[in-house]
């Protein structure tokens, strides 16, 4: 019931048009522009999202208007525009108009931006760069922080796997035992090397040191330790027990060879050689070090001192040692023999004044037990990678799950049920109440006068099947030619559900002509349609666009008629007067077109006040249906004008539609028609297939599949629920936040100019949470990749940089399913920093694979993980496809690894402020840089006409 009070109950005959957008002939004589709210709702009502779009509309006021009676400003919208804390300059046009705009620096975001790259100053920016307004300007700045950011998000990776190890635990020291065990008993080690304070040395590189300091040293000394020779204290810790030159906790500067009983040798003046000389000649790596078994023995004169084993035999046979360090010092050393004493030593004055004197002076190794330093990276990474293997582990265990026990179930009759239906709401598809279909709004269609031309026998009743449900299939063209969309036309016309609930709906963006086409796309368009005599000729009929200026004021002609005997409606924006001589006139681009279907239903269900554009649908949408309303349509399929649907795909979705109530979309397969082009299409076939198959298997597990993509998705209108109608697609916060058309920042840019399917997508699942998205594996279709790396690199500029930003939308929304690190919330933030580091994932990749082949102790926990990620696809296409092909598609796919995780990610990210579609969509005469969304103008409101659906009516029986 949340549902219902959030969104109002649309059998309800109130108008809502006080929070809808209000255009009409009523408001010419008003002193503002309308403005668009961003709900049907009450604001205190209303649940506070958690986004990061927020902005003010820009206000715009005539400044002639001050002696006309204005309209003040609603209060909950002042107090909307006050707790979001939006500052606005004041512009002064040339119009005589105040344009009151956001200021750039009106978030903490933008002055973050702004504060890492205070260095660049704008003139500089608009010099070097070419970025010539403040926006422009702000958007460069807004791209080079979140690069800067993205670098160190990599570089942090990249410290932790290899970095990480070498600062916490140096791993350049060779370590050889003092000891071994021996058929049971410990040994101690023969070796040739000297030792110096635990580092050893071969006696042929000590005797050549020696040479230097005018002594000469003999194979006598082979595999002593001569320590004594060199004064070890190389940080001075020994400094404050010096009495004037004489330093009594100095060895005898002496040596004797074979254990004491061989020659003697002595340094020429009695002088110790400091042990920054030796490690200037030549640095030793090699650290001998004792086991616990060689410290804590009886009779033994070693002890710790930290990690430093220290021998005390030469401070025991030295009394007047104890009036040097202290007598606490010396009761704590014969107390602690075989011991660790540094605890003893701290524990007096004394003590924590000789500790690191001591270890200078009689350190001989180091313990062989791992430092805390080296436990903390041994703990750090394998957590890290534990925990990322567990989640590549369980993502695929559940795509396997989906394909196994849940696919099949979405589109046989009744669905899910007991725990695979988890997140369907109380009652589920098992609670009669939940399909009754909920009241029509009672639109009387008015039968045309005998005049028409229509067929006087087709009839005008309305008919409702239980499980088939009333389909709108929407498709947006742009610049294709014949081939492409009739290919695409022909597949929805011949798919085997019946032709009498679906409807051809094509939108055609603008009188544009493809490159190397003759003919324009609309032009194409109609003339593949058999077109109904009545309506071969309609007028142009004025919408609101998404855009700014005045351009936001579009005009469309709609010609009704059939497609290979399937009802089509085909809607041509065709531009106003003004932009007949321009470039593109009439395109506003794919989210307008979008916006028009869901405007016209939104109107449809809450019987708002229709534009011409949506009178001119509606009615000939029911003729064409024979007397079906458009407030009977429940779902619409979108899917793009280079798009081939196989035959029973729409059948598959709309029956997954009607056994789950909660599936608010979803999506099929889509593969590709080309794969053989090139290698560019080649490498791009298993990246399609693993995207959908364990992507999106792993996501409708939950019901979150994160993104639909727009080539061929399904979306339902509105749902049933004990008895009333809850508009999903046509739901106002949907729309407002879809059709915002005056966008500012670099991220609201990425949102709704690059990715706007994949917002869709956002948006529906950040207003119904609790509802599910869905992958419906047995609907597929084919489609028409880029098969040169130019349009390939243009195309995924675009998705990646959306991808991100809608993450980064998505990551906000607390409702999603599940809790802490086991929710769909954790899950996309592990995608999103997935995405950011993507750059680094070769490279370390390389690394890994060559130090593992030169060294001796390679890491095999990053080994596995990347066994795991490699061979962990091939086996989710044998256990579930049996589709082996797709083995040989992945090492293509492999080899091309450097351009998906390197190349196009780095192009991508510092392409963040090009908000331009690139190479994808090519138009005869197009320059780099056009833009349908460009400001210019002022919106001219008043050729805008809203009435009443019965108002639009009795006009055009007064026509007949």
């Amino acid at each position: 019931m949340d549902e219902i009070r959030n969104t109002g109950r649309i059998n309800r005959r109130s108008s809502y048009h006080t929070h809808t957008r209000s255009f009409s002939r009523d408001h010419t004589h008003g002193s503002t522009l309308p403005t668009r709210s961003k709900s049907l709702n009450r604001p205190e009502r209303r649940r506070p999202r958690q986004s990061m779009i927020k902005k003010a509309l820009p206000i715009r006021s005539n400044v002639e208007a001050n002696n006309r009676q204005t309209q003040a400003m609603p209060r909950h919208l002042q107090e909307q525009i006050t707790n979001y804390g939006y500052h606005l300059d004041k512009v002064e046009s040339d119009d005589n108009t105040t344009v009151v705009e956001p200021s750039e620096l009106s978030s903490w975001w933008a002055w973050t931006a702004y504060l890492l790259t205070c260095c660049f100053p704008s003139c500089f920016i608009r010099i070097c760069f070419h970025k010539t307004n403040k926006n422009m300007q702000q958007a460069w700045r807004e791209k080079m922080a979140l690069f800067i950011l993205i670098l160190g998000f990599c570089g942090i990776l990249t410290y932790i796997v290899y970095g990480l190890g070498a600062t916490l635990c140096p791993g350049n020291e060779e370590t050889y035992p003092y000891s071994i065990m021996n058929n049971g008993v410990r040994e101690i080690v023969k070796r040739d090397d000297v030792s110096v304070f635990g580092e050893l040395y071969s006696l042929d590189t000590m005797q050549k040191f020696l040479k230097t300091q005018q002594i000469d040293l003999t194979s006598d000394f082979r595999g002593e330790d001569l320590s004594t020779l060199f004064d070890g204290d190389t940080s001075h810790a020994c400094d404050s027990y010096k009495l004037d030159r004489f330093d009594p906790t100095l060895p005898s500067c002496s040596a004797s060879g074979a254990n004491g009983k061989g020659a003697l040798l002595v340094l020429p003046e009695g002088k110790c050689i400091p042990l920054e000389t030796l490690h200037s000649y030549e640095r030793s790596h090699k650290i001998m070090t004792y086991e616990w078994e060689d410290i804590n023995v009886n009779g033994t004169k070693l002890a710790l001192l930290g990690n430093t084993v220290a021998d005390f035999s030469k401070y025991l046979d030295q009394p007047q040692m104890n009036t040097v360090y202290g007598t606490e010092v010396g009761k704590a050393i014969r107390n602690n023999l075989g011991n660790e004493m540094t605890y003893s030593l701290y524990y007096s004055e004394e003590g924590k004044k000789a500790y690191q004197c001591l270890k200078a002076r009689y350190g001989v190794g180091i313990g062989s037990s791992a430092t805390a330093g080296c436990i903390s990276v041994e703990l750090i990474l394998g957590t890290m990678f534990g925990v990322v293997l567990c989640i590549i582990g369980i993502r695929y265990s559940m795509a396997c799950l989906f394909h196994w026990f849940i696919k099949n179930r979405l589109v046989k009759p009744g669905g899910r049920s007991n725990w695979l239906a988890w997140r369907s709401i109380r009652g589920g598809n098992d609670d009669p109440a939940n399909h009754q279909p909920g009241p029509y709004n009672n639109y009387k269609l008015t039968p045309p006068s005998p005049s028409s031309d229509r067929p006087a026998n087709m009839s005008y009743n309305s008919s409702i099947v239980n499980t088939e449900l009333y389909t709108v299939m929407l498709v947006t063209c742009y610049s294709e030619n014949e081939d492409s969309l009739r290919v695409t036309m022909d597949s929805l016309s011949d798919t085997t559900y019946s032709d009498k609930h679906k409807i051809l709906f094509v939108i055609a963006d603008g009188l544009i002509t493809g490159e190397g086409e003759t003919r324009s796309t609309p032009d194409i368009l109609i003339d593949m349609m058999d077109l109904t005599p009545a309506m071969d000729d309609p007028k142009s009929c004025s919408y609101v666009a998404v855009a700014d200026g005045e351009k936001q004021l579009n005009m469309a002609k709609v010609y009704a008629g059939h497609y290979k005997n399937t009802p089509c409606i085909a809607v041509v924006k065709c531009g106003t007067d003004e932009e007949q001589n321009g470039p593109k006139p009439g395109n506003r681009g794919k989210r307008d077109s979008q916006v028009i279907l869901m405007t016209f239903f939104q109107r449809v269900l809450f019987n708002d006040r229709f534009s011409e554009l949506d009178y001119d649908i509606f009615w000939k949408m029911t003729w064409l249906m024979n007397g079906v309303t458009p407030d009977k349509f429940e779902v619409v399929l979108m899917v793009d004008a280079d798009t081939k649907v196989l035959p029973d795909s729409l059948t598959y979705m709309v029956a997954a539609m009607a056994n789950d109530i909660t599936i608010m979309g979803l999506c099929g397969e889509t593969r590709i028609a080309n794969k053989r082009a090139s290698w560019v299409t080649a490498i791009q076939v298993f990246e399609y297939y693993i995207s959908h198959h364990y992507a999106k298997a792993f996501e409708s597990l939950f019901g979150i599949v994160t993104c639909l993509p727009g080539c061929f998705s399904m979306y339902r209108i509105k749902s049933p629920k004990h008895g009333l109608w809850i508009p999903i697609l046509a739901n106002p916060d949907v729309i407002m936040e879809y059709n915002q058309n005056v966008v500012t920042t670099l991220h609201e840019k990425n949102l709704l100019l690059l990715g706007e399917d994949r917002f869709l997508s956002t948006l529906m699942l950040r207003t119904f949470p609790k509802r599910q998205m869905m992958f419906v594996p047995q609907a597929r279709c084919r489609t028409i990749v880029p098969d040169e790396f130019k349009v390939l690199l243009s195309q995924r500029r675009r998705w990646i940089n959306s991808t991100v930003h809608n993450l980064m939308e998505l990551v906000m929304v607390s409702d999603l399913c599940g809790i802490g690190c086991f929710s769909m919330q954790f899950s996309v933030f592990i995608d999103l920093l997935g995405t950011l580091v993507l750059p680094v994932a070769v490279p370390m990749t390389i690394f890994l694979i060559v130090q593992s082949a030169t060294s001796s102790s390679p890491q095999w926990d990053s080994v596995g993980l990347l066994i795991a990620v490699l061979t962990l696809p091939a086996l989710l296409i044998g256990i579930t496809s049996f589709n082996l092909v797709y083995i040989l598609w992945m090492f293509i796919y492999i080899i091309a690894l450097p351009i998906w995780n390197t190349i196009l990610p780095l192009y991508s990210y510092w392409h963040f402020d090009d908000f331009s579609w690139g190479a994808t969509r090519v138009v005869a005469g197009e320059k780099k840089g056009d833009s349908h969304g460009d400001s210019s103008g002022t919106f001219d409101y008043s050729r805008l006409i809203m009435k009443h659906w019965k108002d639009w009516e009795r006009e055009r029986l007064r026509v007949y």
